[in-house]
């Protein structure tokens, strides 16, 4: 058995949390797909009186404010409209998914991808939450910021932990 170096490189830190973010994204990326293949669905239907069925079978009323809001919406689409929010959202799903599996592989550009894509949403949801404040708003923007300071601690403790190879190698 070969004595160990002393100019052997320090052990990789693994960051068990960046699974549970890839997992939190594979989530995203699945509920948005099934959304999209919910709207896929609904090609050649009439979306506003599937959308009064489901109001009616949710036991709300249709004349209150987020029933009516949710009929309204529904009617503005066709069926062109719906083929391309069921693209949208399979293109956000496979970024989601690829994002995840960068991400539980602890490839560095899915850290970066993440803490941007992450990050991007922040000034949206403290807008949203300054409009109408809610506590499962709250909840999102405290997750949401969360995920970046943490997928930026990684950031940071991979760069030192890259230096310091860099510094075993060259020493």
């Amino acid at each position: 058995m070969a004595p160990p170096t002393t100019n052997s490189p320090p052990p990789v830190h693994h960051h068990p949390g960046l699974r549970a973010v890839a997992l939190f994204e594979v989530a995203k990326g699945l509920l948005v797909l099934l959304a999209g293949l919910g709207a896929l669905a609904l090609v050649g239907e009439n979306v506003q009186e599937v959308a009064e069925k489901i109001v009616r079978r949710g036991h709300l009323n249709p004349a209150h404010h987020y029933p009516r809001i949710f009929i309204e919406a529904a009617g503005q689409f066709n069926d062109s409209g719906l083929f391309l929010l069921a693209v949208a959202a399979a293109v956000y799903a496979a970024v989601r998914f690829v994002e995840g599996y960068g991400l539980w592989r602890e490839r560095h550009w899915a850290e970066w991808f993440a803490v941007i894509s992450a990050a991007l949403y922040v000034p949206l949801e403290v807008y949203e939450m300054i409009k109408h404040p809610t506590w499962v708003k709250a909840t999102l923007i405290s997750i949401n910021l969360v995920i970046v300071f943490y997928l930026a601690r990684v950031l940071a403790e991979n760069r030192r932990e890259r230096l310091v190879r860099l510094g075993a190698r060259d020493g």
